[in-house]
């Protein structure tokens, strides 16, 4: 368990979300998890529903989430396997549903071609498994989560103070890059000497309770009893902050319906579309996202 400068109790919160995150946090996890939500499915009938993903992949990707326990490989008989989510697989499918609404109400929009203009415009849609992707890929960065518990809990602190609080044994040279992805991802602002939450960054609250719960195998009804995040804060900005990372991530093309910025927990409206044939192209690092 990593250990931080925050009260036990957070600590092992922190932890238990960290390593969660690990399991489903990596590009494409959630696109093949959403194959799987429905129905069990033979290799044979899950890779044309992923195209995009080579052998290479695919094979890694569904025998590390079976040994992360989210993904069952049953042999039905000899020559016919079958993966489908375990238990703990379908009881993250409404915790998803949570991610996604933060990324469709919080990330900027992908540019995508106009067929008539020939321009690139913001999409007017992007998939559930996209948003939630992109969500991931902010959070799950290492030290990026204790980073936002820590301003969470303390408010606007120092960078020395964020570093002995959520990277202790660390330099305090190392907190600086962490902390200025944040800033640029728009979850963290910087006034002075000072770091602080953005409004971004405090709308994650219902994303952090939802993986909390999941993460101790609670049931999400219990997610606003959170003793950090359980709380709303007062609001005090309106604008969404620019989306950069680290790590590309690959736009999927036009999705139903955007859902609600509620936190509606119905794994239906987010997986009841189908698995796009093939992706746009891939993006810069650090390109536009919503």
């Amino acid at each position: 368990m990593a250990t931080t400068g925050l009260p036990r109790s957070t600590q092992v919160d922190v932890s238990r979300v960290t390593e969660s995150l690990e399991m489903i946090a990596p590009l494409w996890n959630v696109w093949v998890l959403m194959t799987l939500s429905a129905q069990p499915l033979r290799y044979a009938e899950i890779k044309p529903r992923l195209p995009w993903l080579n052998d290479g992949t695919l094979h890694p990707k569904l025998r590390r989430l079976t040994e992360a326990g989210l993904v069952q490989r049953t042999e039905v008989a000899q020559g016919h396997v079958t993966y489908g989510l375990t238990a703990r697989g379908a009881d993250l499918m409404p915790v998803l549903t949570v991610v996604a609404a933060y990324g469709e109400v919080h990330l900027e929009k992908p540019l995508v071609k106009n067929k008539d203009t020939g321009k690139l415009e913001p999409a007017t849609q992007v998939p559930p498994a996209q948003n939630i992707e992109d969500t991931l890929a902010l959070i799950g960065p290492r030290h990026a989560t204790p980073i936002l518990w820590v301003l969470k809990a303390r408010g606007a602190s120092s960078a020395k103070a964020v570093s002995a609080a959520a990277m202790p044994g660390y330099r305090l040279s190392n907190v600086y890059p962490q902390l200025d992805r944040l800033v640029e991802d728009g979850l963290v602002r910087k006034e002075g000497l000072l770091y602080d939450l953005t409004a971004n960054g405090h709308a994650l609250a219902p994303v952090y309770r939802a993986l909390t719960t999941w993460a101790t195998g609670r049931p999400l009804a219990d997610a606003g009893t959170h003793p950090l995040w359980g709380h709303k804060p007062a609001a005090t900005e309106t604008q969404s902050g620019p989306w950069l990372t680290t790590q590309p991530r690959v736009p999927a093309p036009a999705a139903p319906a955007p859902l609600a910025a509620a936190p509606v927990l119905s794994t239906q409206a987010l997986f009841s579309h189908q698995i796009p044939a093939r992706p746009l192209a891939l993006p810069q690092a650090g390109g536009p996202r919503r």
